[in-house]
């Protein structure tokens, strides 16, 4: 199977479109959940249909210290992981091509929900995001548009701003991948050592600890979840930890301890040079109802 390599927009509007188009966007270094994406992409558009993925390094959503020049940038080898999954384009433009004039004076505003949780350790990184997102939509104009619900804020704040400025596509979450050890697959798992994979590993330990209790409520899952935790700031190095919140998925605000539906319990730590998020969706019952 080939795959057509596109830098422009003029390049990108000029692929035949065939059937219903998705897209997957990426800031490359593509690894297996990447690939699980493309692969759920084409299942969803099915053989007729299009899959497009985006790999574009977004200067916008990087914050003063961030990591935006040591970002793996990969290209060749994610040509080959994006065509082997079923990809038909990628969609490889510069930062010039998508801001073209420098920074652009209007953006999306993420509002509260983007200052929470991520937003509150990155302020302003949810602008960038749902910007450039917005722009790639636009650009790509697809049916279909696949996110990892590894980055459950960021999913939820691509939900709520294509439902909020009608965009005409549908958000499809994407279950999170995780190496055979738990670790839940990222590109800047690379920058670990072995001993920071080590700690790293308390944070997908402190999840699976949590849900294990999720039958006793709000309150012994962020017990549970926590005594993991405190173990791993004790380890050499030490998972130092951003947040950990129990949250409702519709605004990630925090749930009280008598709530009941859907919730997401997310961490985020910072393990030697490396910040590491990750998550996990809970589903809490009323008491006394049938399991």
């Amino acid at each position: 199977m080939t795959i057509q390599l596109t830098r422009t927009a003029e390049e990108l509007h000029a692929l035949p479109r065939t059937g219903r188009r998705a897209v997957v966007m990426t800031m490359g270094a593509l690894h297996e959940g990447h690939a699980t994406l493309v692969r759920t992409a084409r299942e969803l558009v099915g053989g007729d249909g299009q899959v497009v993925v985006t790999v574009f390094v977004n200067p916008l959503q990087f914050g003063a210290g961030e990591d935006l020049d040591r970002y793996p940038r990969t290209l060749d080898a994610d040509l080959g992981i994006a065509r082997e999954a079923g990809a038909d384009a990628v969609f490889a433009p510069s930062v010039d091509e998508v801001y073209p004039g420098g920074e652009p004076q209007v953006r999306v505003s993420a509002g509260p929900m983007g200052e929470r949780l991520e937003g509150a350790f990155r302020p302003g990184h949810f602008d960038g995001v749902l910007t450039v997102v917005a722009k790639l939509l636009h650009l790509t104009a697809p049916d279909l548009a696949l996110f990892g619900q590894k980055d459950a804020q960021q999913l939820a704040m691509i939900r709520r701003m294509t439902r909020d400025l009608n965009f005409p596509v549908e958000i499809v979450g994407v279950p999170t991948v995780r190496e055979a050890d738990g670790l839940a697959l990222s590109s800047r798992n690379r920058y670990l050592s072995a001993a920071d994979r080590t700690t790293a590993l308390e944070l997908s330990r402190a999840l699976l600890a949590a849900h294990n209790v999720v039958e006793l409520g709000p309150a012994a899952v962020r017990h549970a979840a926590h005594v993991v935790l405190h173990e791993a700031a004790g380890m050499t190095p030490p998972a130092d930890l951003d947040y950990l919140a129990l949250v409702d998925p519709a605004d990630f605000t925090e749930v009280p301890d008598d709530f009941t539906g859907p919730a997401v319990l997310a961490v985020a730590a910072r393990v030697g040079t490396t910040r590491l998020i990750d998550n996990v969706p809970l589903e809490f019952e009323a008491p006394g109802a049938d399991r």
